[in-house]
C-alpha cells in the first residue's frame, strides 16, 4: 500500500491533480487508517492507495499525450475494470458492473484532503482550490476559471473565445464530462438560475472591489447530485460568492472537508482582486459614464485643502450607491472626476443603467451643492458634467501587487471622456449609439432632444432628435480643437427621466 505522499512523489502529480482524478472515478477512494510508525509523516491519519494505482496514473498521463479528453478517459478506465472484473468472476454469477462499481468509486474520502500536519499550515485561496471553481458575470459568462473546472466541468479546451457572447457557461457545461446527461444539464440551468434568484434578492449592497470591508456576505450554498459518466451518482455541494463584478462558484465534493473555503470566501477584498488579476482581456458590449467637476482647478485654488478634500469624498460617498444599484464598475480617472462602466445584465438594459445612474447623479449633485453654497456662502455652483456614450471594447485590468483597476480600451471610453468635456453647467450628455440600445418603452420615459437657433436666432428645444457635435459648436475656435475627435458624433442632450408615479426628475 502506497500512502498519498508516496504515491505523488512516485507519480509526479499533485494533490489537486489526486484529489480530481478520485472525483472522477479514475481512482479508487483511499484507505484511511493511523500511519503509525510511518517516518515519512506526522499526521494522525492517511489515505493509502493499492501498489496498482501507479500504472492506472501512468495510463491516464499516456492516454493524456495521446489527445484523449478526460471524459473519455473516464470510459476507457471504467471498461477496463469491468473486462477485468468479468475474467476474474466468470462463474459467482456476481454482476460484473457493481463490482466494477466498487473498484471505480466516484466519491473520494475525506482523509486525502490535505492537512496541516502532512503539508504544513494550511492557507486556502483560490489557486490552492483543489475543487473546480469558475466566476461568471452576471450575463453566465466565463470571465475565470481554475484547470480543475476545465477538466471536471466545462471540457477541455485551450481558451476561452475573446467575444463574451460565445463564453456562456451553460453551453460549456452541456459540452464537459457531465453534460451527456439531460437531467445534468437541467441540473445545471436550475443551480445558475438559483444563483441569479439570490442576486436579485441583494442587488442592492452587493460588496465589489471598491468597497472592502463589508459586513454583509452574500454567499449561498446548494447541495447538487450530477451523474458521472460511467452511471454513478456524484455528489457535490456548491458554493456561490456573488460580487459586483461577478459570482465565483465552488463545485465541492460533499465528502471532503471544507472548514477553510467559507472563511476564504469571506475575504471577499483578497478573492476579488486575486480573481481579477487571472482575468484575460475580452470583447464585451458597454456602456461608458465619464463625470467631470466643472472648474475643479479653480474650486481647489479657493478651498483649504482639507475642505476641498471633503467636498470630493462626500461626493464620492454619496454617489457610491448609486453606482451600486446600477451594477456601475469602477473605471480609472485622474482628477476630480469619475468613470464608471456598465456591462450587459440579466435582469436590465445596461445602457438604461448608465442613463438613470447618471440622471441621479445630476440630481444628488444638486443637492450638495446647494449644501456648499450655505457653508461657505458662496455663489458657486458645482456641477458635474456627463458624457455617456455605448460599443463593443476590449475589457482587460491593470494590477499591482495591491491594487487592481478595470480598464476599457477604444474609442467608447474616449468619446464619453470628450462628451463629458463638451457638456457645461451640469448638462448630461449622450451618443446617439447608447440611445439606439434602448428598448421603445424606455425610450418614451426620457425627454431628450437637441437646442437649436430659429431664424429669430432664438433658442428652440427640438425634442426626439439629436445633432452632430460639429454642428453645436464652432470647431474652428481654439479651446474647442480637442472635440474635433467627436466631431461626427451624433449626439443628444438628456433633459429628464420619466420615473413613473414619480413624474419627471431634471
Amino acid at each position: 500500500m502506497l500512502n498519498s505522499l508516496e504515491l505523488m512523489r512516485q507519480s509526479g502529480i499533485s494533490r489537486a491533480t489526486l484529489h480530481n482524478y478520485i472525483a472522477l472515478g479514475l481512482l479508487p477512494k483511499p484507505l484511511v487508517r493511523n500511519p503509525g510508525d510511518d517516518p515519512s509523516t506526522r499526521a494522525r491519519q492517511m489515505g493509502y492507495f493499492p501498489q496498482d494505482v501507479l500504472a492506472r496514473i501512468e495510463r491516464i498521463k499516456s492516454s493524456k499525450k495521446e489527445g484523449m479528453a478526460m471524459a473519455d478517459i473516464v470510459r476507457l478506465l471504467a471498461q477496463d475494470v469491468i473486462e477485468a472484473v468479468t475474467a476474474q468472476t466468470p462463474a459467482t454469477g456476481q454482476n460484473p458492473t457493481a463490482a466494477a462499481t466498487r473498484e471505480i468509486s466516484v466519491r473520494p474520502a475525506p482523509p486525502a484532503a490535505p492537512s496541516a500536519t502532512e503539508s504544513g499550515p494550511l492557507r486556502l485561496t483560490i489557486d490552492k482550490l483543489s475543487c473546480p471553481a469558475y466566476m461568471v458575470n452576471y450575463k453566465l459568462e466565463l470571465t475565470w476559471y481554475n484547470d480543475e473546472a476545465r477538466v471536471e466541468l466545462l471540457g477541455s479546451f485551450d481558451k476561452l473565445p475573446a467575444d463574451t457572447k460565445e463564453r456562456g457557461v451553460l453551453d460549456f457545461l452541456s459540452k464537459g464530462p457531465y453534460g451527456a446527461s439531460q437531467n445534468n444539464r437541467e441540473a445545471f440551468i436550475a443551480l445558475h438560475q438559483q444563483m441569479g434568484r439570490a442576486r436579485a434578492l441583494d442587488a442592492v449592497g452587493i460588496p465589489s472591489l471598491d468597497s472592502p470591508g463589508s459586513a454583509t456576505s452574500p454567499t449561498s450554498d446548494w447541495p447538487l447530485t450530477l451523474t458521472t459518466p460511467t452511471g454513478q451518482e456524484a455528489h457535490f455541494r456548491v458554493y456561490a460568492s456573488r460580487f459586483r463584478e461577478g459570482i465565483l462558484v465552488k463545485f465541492a465534493s460533499e465528502e471532503l472537508g471544507h472548514s477553510g473555503l467559507l472563511g476564504m470566501l469571506e475575504l471577499r477584498d483578497d478573492v476579488i482582486r486575486n480573481l481579477l488579476k487571472k482575468r484575460l482581456p475580452v470583447l464585451t458590449d458597454v456602456a461608458v459614464m465619464v463625470a467631470d467637476l466643472q472648474s475643479s482647478v479653480r474650486i481647489c485654488s479657493e478651498l483649504p485643502p482639507q475642505e476641498y478634500f471633503e467636498l470630493i469624498n462626500q461626493i464620492w460617498a454619496t454617489m457610491e450607491p448609486i453606482f451600486r444599484r446600477y451594477y456601475g464598475t469602477h473605471g480609472k480617472h485622474v482628477g476630480g472626476g469619475m468613470v464608471y462602466y456598465f456591462f450587459p445584465q440579466p435582469d436590465s438594459n445596461y445602457a438604461y443603467n448608465a442613463l438613470c445612474c447618471a440622471n441621479q447623479i445630476r440630481q444628488a449633485m444638486r443637492k450638495i451643492s446647494k449644501e456648499w453654497q450655505v457653508r461657505k456662502n458662496w455663489l458657486n455652483e458645482l456641477y458635474l458634467n456627463t458624457g455617456l456614450n455605448e460599443g463593443q471594447e476590449w475589457l482587460g485590468v491593470f494590477h499591482i501587487e495591491t491594487k487592481v483597476e478595470f480598464t476599457v480600451l477604444g474609442d467608447t471610453i474616449n468619446h464619453a471622456g470628450r462628451l463629458s468635456d463638451f457638456a457645461r453647467q451640469g448638462a448630461l450628455w449622450a451618443s446617439k449609439n447608447l440611445m439606439g440600445k434602448l428598448s421603445a418603452d424606455e425610450r418614451n420615459k426620457v425627454r431628450f432632444g437637441v437646442r437649436r437657433q430659429d431664424q429669430e436666432r432664438r433658442e428652440v428645444f427640438v425634442k426626439s432628435t439629436y445633432s452632430r457635435v460639429s454642428e453645436l459648436i464652432d470647431l474652428d475656435s481654439p479651446r474647442n480643437e480637442k472635440m474635433r475627435d467627436i466631431a461626427a458624433l451624433a449626439v443628444t442632450e438628456i433633459i429628464e427621466i420619466n420615473w413613473g408615479s414619480g413624474g419627471l426628475r431634471r
